[in-house]
């Protein structure tokens, strides 16, 4: 009865939270995204009863109460603010995605997006109080296939080898993520909104560099046990600021980086231009302190998408062929000893074991695959013995998908992304800044290059559904993508906040 009824709430979650989604504004759509809302957490704490952490919690009934009243006292609190003050529900949501709380459960540190998650909670209650959005036309093909992969993504959980992290997949990541691109989906993404946007993600951005920096000064970093045991026996020292993985700062830092200088490049005043120059620097800065390969791989994709919209696709296409051919060259020549795949395992810390265990575990179930979240279980259950890798989590988001979904769950995959790039890309290569407001085509730009960034970073260290960044950028991208041609700047008839620009 309890498998049976996690079953149902995880699929129940999802369906309510594809259905946010695709129904319009109202109170359909309201309870559909409270029940999401409500449903997440009471299917977490089922799943993780006999875990220390909640086992401890509830021999504590004093702690756990004063936590739950704290927790729903915040939420309503920041919803009334949201109801107040409108413009500070996106920016709460863009300026809390990079922090994660560390919690201990059943003898393993997870790292969750808490403050995240009561900025979403806060959001959806304010959502039902805000008048609604006024009406217009949409890319429906993005929520479709968004809301297609979610629900999907639950069903295939169903017969998962591992149904509780296909459970947490979808509780913690799926479901309130959902949320949050609907509440950002549809807001009005005017200059005022988006420079605010973009003072925040560089501010924050530049304190992590500033906090890394002092790491890699005083070679000590404040956490994550794994990466200071490695530095002990490197020549490089790591660092990961705030964030758990060095691979995640480098990360983050790339996808600033892409939309700093997408600003940069089409920026007219000399004063901004510069500040953002000096921003830039720094971040390179941060960057190389990472020394995140998948990281710099992401940023020059992201920075050949905007020459190419900036310049020329023709002359930015030859360019990075000539690189892309020199650069396997390298690879497979260097030390005059060939292609060896075993030396190319130990260089990428037995990934490319990864990439071939979970492919051989696609050819085993092609069509529907091994459950979702089964990934590291199925590699232990079929493949260690052979493979003898040193970590069985994969980190390319494909192989994952196909291992975990069979080509069921790898076409809804690549039709989200299909989907996403023609959206997001609709109209910029052929109209130019001429076609659009300047702060519109700059936006819109940033998105795009930001999101094959990212795409390119998951190749390497997997993580697409799991980052709350790709969906707002899912979200941002579909609203402005939807914005009218020539529309009026809101944001300059405004006199509620300030333009920082």
């Amino acid at each position: 009865m309890s498998s049976f009824l996690s079953g149902a709430g995880v699929v129940i979650a999802a369906a309510c939270a594809a259905a946010s989604i695709l129904l319009p504004a109202g109170r359909v759509r309201s309870a559909a995204m409270l029940t999401a809302l409500v449903l997440f957490p009471v299917l977490i704490l089922g799943d993780q009863w006999h875990a220390n952490q909640i086992v401890q919690l509830r021999h504590d009934e004093a702690r756990a109460a004063v936590a739950i009243v704290i927790g729903i006292v915040l939420v309503i609190a920041l919803a009334a603010v949201f109801v107040r003050w409108p413009v500070l529900m996106p920016l709460a949501i863009i300026g809390t995605l990079p922090f994660r709380i560390p919690l201990e459960s059943g003898g393993e540190t997870a790292n969750l997006l808490v403050p995240l998650y009561v900025v979403i909670a806060a959001g959806v209650l304010a959502a039902i109080f805000l008048p609604p959005p006024a009406e217009k036309r949409r890319p429906r093909w993005v929520a479709k296939t968004l809301a297609i992969f979610v629900v999907l993504y639950a069903l295939q959980a169903l017969y998962s080898e591992d149904f509780s992290k296909g459970l947490q997949e979808v509780c913690f990541f799926l479901v309130p993520f959902t949320l949050a691109y609907i509440l950002l989906r549809e807001l009005p993404w005017d200059r005022r909104l988006l420079v605010w946007a973009l003072v925040l993600v560089m501010v924050e951005a530049v304190a992590f560099v500033l906090i890394g920096s002092v790491e890699y000064v005083s070679r000590s970093l404040f956490w994550n046990e794994a990466v200071i045991r490695s530095n002990e026996f490197h020549t490089y020292f790591r660092v990961n600021s705030m964030f758990w993985d060095p691979n995640i700062y480098g990360r983050y830092l790339s996808l600033v980086l892409v939309v700093v200088t997408a600003a940069m490049l089409w920026i007219k005043e000399r004063r901004a231009f510069w500040t953002l120059c000096g921003v830039i620097l720094v971040l390179w800065l941060g960057l190389a302190q990472t020394f995140s390969q998948s990281s710099f791989i992401a940023l020059l994709a992201g920075l050949a998408l905007l020459a190419a919209l900036r310049w020329s696709w023709r002359w930015t296409l030859g360019v990075v062929a000539v690189v892309a051919v020199g650069a396997a060259l390298v690879v497979i020549l260097a030390g005059g000893k060939g292609f060896n795949f075993q030396r190319i395992n130990v260089d990428t810390a037995g990934r490319a074991h990864l990439v071939s265990g979970g492919a051989e575990l696609f050819s085993e179930r092609p069509l529907w695959g091994y459950g979702s979240g089964s990934f590291q279980q199925a590699y232990i259950n079929h493949l260690e013995t052979e493979k003898k890798a040193p970590v069985t989590i994969s980190h390319t988001e494909p192989i994952t998908v196909g291992a975990e979904q069979g080509l069921v769950g790898l076409v809804a995959y690549l039709a989200l992304i299909v989907v996403s790039l023609w959206t997001m890309g609709a109209g910029l290569w052929a109209r130019g800044p001429d076609g659009d407001p300047p702060y519109v085509f700059i936006a819109r730009a940033a998105v795009l290059a930001a999101f094959v960034a990212l795409l390119f970073h998951t190749l390497a260290y997997a993580g697409f559904f799991q980052d709350p960044i790709t969906w707002v950028l899912l979200a941002i991208g579909a609203s402005l993508a939807a914005a009218r041609t020539g529309a009026p700047d809101r944001g300059a008839s405004s006199g509620t906040v300030p333009d920082p620009a």
